[in-house]
Formats: C-alpha cells, structure tokens, sequence
C-alpha cells in the first residue's frame, strides 16, 4: 500500500505544492485506487498532477464525514472526470446539510447529485473495500474520555437536530506488521477509532495513525490520548490537520509523532 498527502495544512520547504486547511490522501494497493476525502478546493488535483497522480484512474472514493474540508473538493472533481464507475463509501448522515450558526459547512453536493455521478454506498457499518482496505463506518463511544462533542446543526427528515456527527469514520489498512489508521478529524475520538479498529479487524497490533486527531488544548483529553497512545505502542503516528500546534508538541514530549505535510508518502506491506 502507497498513500500520498494531497491536501494537508502544512507543507514542506522546498516541496512546491499547495495546501489548505483540509484533508486528502490518495492510496493504492493493488487494483484499488483510492481517494480518502477531497479537500476544500481543487488542490488536491493540480497536486495530484505535479506528484504524476491519474486520477482518471480512480476506483474509490471514501469520505471521513460530511464537513466541506472533506468533502468540497468533489464540486471540481466531477467536473474534471468521469466517476460512473467510482465507488463512493460514505456514512448515511455524510450528505446532510450542516450548519455552524448561519454558515453551511456541509457537502456542497447532495446525495441526489452524488447517486446519479458515481456508484454510491452508503453504509453504518464496517464494509471491505478490499480484502485489506475496511471503511470502519459508525465508531462507537468506548472511553469515558473521548465524548462525542457536537458541533452546530444538520437536518434530517426536514428537522434541524444538534449535529454529533455520527458519520465522522476512518479507513484501516490490514498490513502485514499491524493496522494502519488513516482519519480525517476524528470527531468520534482518536482512541475511539483506534478501539473500533481493533475490534473489527480482530487484531490489537496498531502499526500507525494519520490524520486529523481533533486536539487543540493541553487539557484532561489530551493527557488521557497521550497515556492510551503510548500503551498502544504505536510506532507511526502522523498526527495533521486539525491539530494545534501546542498539543502536538506536547505529545511529541512524550511520543514520538512524524510531521505530516503535501506530497508526503508512506508505504507499508
């Protein structure tokens, strides 16, 4: 497997490619082509261009949550190619509209518009992308620690109801050496996720993490994420995004954490 940084809110010196705040990684493994998220803009396409990525080449597409960091980057993408044939995996809740006071912050496509460009599958629970790709699809609340915190409002069924983001999801690579968590914000809980990990792959060997883990503070939850972490033994965690840069810090004092920018690659067996 080969994942490649597209979308990052950082980028590395004398690396000329652009970033934003949002995530998108292209990953291969064998036949599968697959873009998790697509960012806020058409970055991720000029991007993927100056790294010699097709995207015409595209099998999947599989979508963290509904936010438009995440998500508006498909207004450009189907404009650019054809994704008849492209799976989208996705949450049931990804498409609804979300608002953060008076501002839309959700998809830009709706799921009418999504189901008549592309193969659509929406799904709560954990689905098989490949035989060592797995959508982990809802994630469960498993410690006390990491609540799930609303943020504004979605509609369903034509109501407005506090937004918990019940699609906030990841990916996990079943490599030969471990699980290999990819996320986009974590909003369900970076250890949440990893539990849900294990549970559904059957293995308590995490290889690493990357992306968004959602901390800005140096409060109780990050203590707690960092004592979890290190009992986890987790020897690749790239924490980016949506991270402060006071919180990163402080737990790359106590673990080793790798810098996650454009253009960056990992390649696991």
């Amino acid at each position: 497997m080969k994942l490649t940084v597209l979308v990052d809110n950082n980028t590395f010196i004398d690396q000329y490619y652009l970033g934003e705040p949002a995530v998108s990684y292209y990953i291969e493994d064998e036949e599968i082509r697959l873009l998790f998220d697509t960012g806020y803009s058409d970055i991720f396409i000029s991007n993927a261009k100056l790294l010699n990525i097709d995207l015409e080449k595209l099998t999947h597409i599989a979508l963290s949550h509904g936010h438009n960091d995440h998500t508006r980057g498909l207004v450009y993408l189907k404009d650019k190619y054809d994704l008849s044939q492209v799976e989208v995996i996705a949450h049931p809740d990804c498409f609804y509209p979300k608002y953060y006071d008076e501002e839309s912050i959700g998809s830009e496509i709706s799921l009418e518009q999504i189901e008549k460009i592309s193969k659509l599958k929406l799904s709560k629970e954990p689905y098989e992308i490949s035989e060592r790709l797995i959508f982990l699809g809802e994630i469960p609340q498993y410690l006390a620690f990491e609540p799930r915190i609303p943020i504004g409002k979605t509609i369903i069924n034509g109501n407005f109801e506090i937004d918990t983001l019940l699609d906030d999801t990841a990916i996990v690579y079943k490599a030969k050496s471990g699980l290999f968590i990819i996320t986009g914000c974590s909003h369900s809980g970076i250890c949440n996720i990893i539990e849900h990990a294990k549970k559904v792959c059957s293995s308590d060997k995490i290889l690493g993490v990357i992306g968004g883990f959602h901390m800005f503070d140096c409060d109780e939850r990050l203590a707690a994420t960092v004592d979890y972490l290190k009992n986890e033994n987790i020897p690749m965690l790239y924490p980016g995004h949506c991270i402060s840069f006071q919180a990163k810090a402080k737990m790359n004092n106590a673990l080793k954490v790798h810098d996650v920018g454009v253009g960056l690659t990992i390649e696991l067996e």
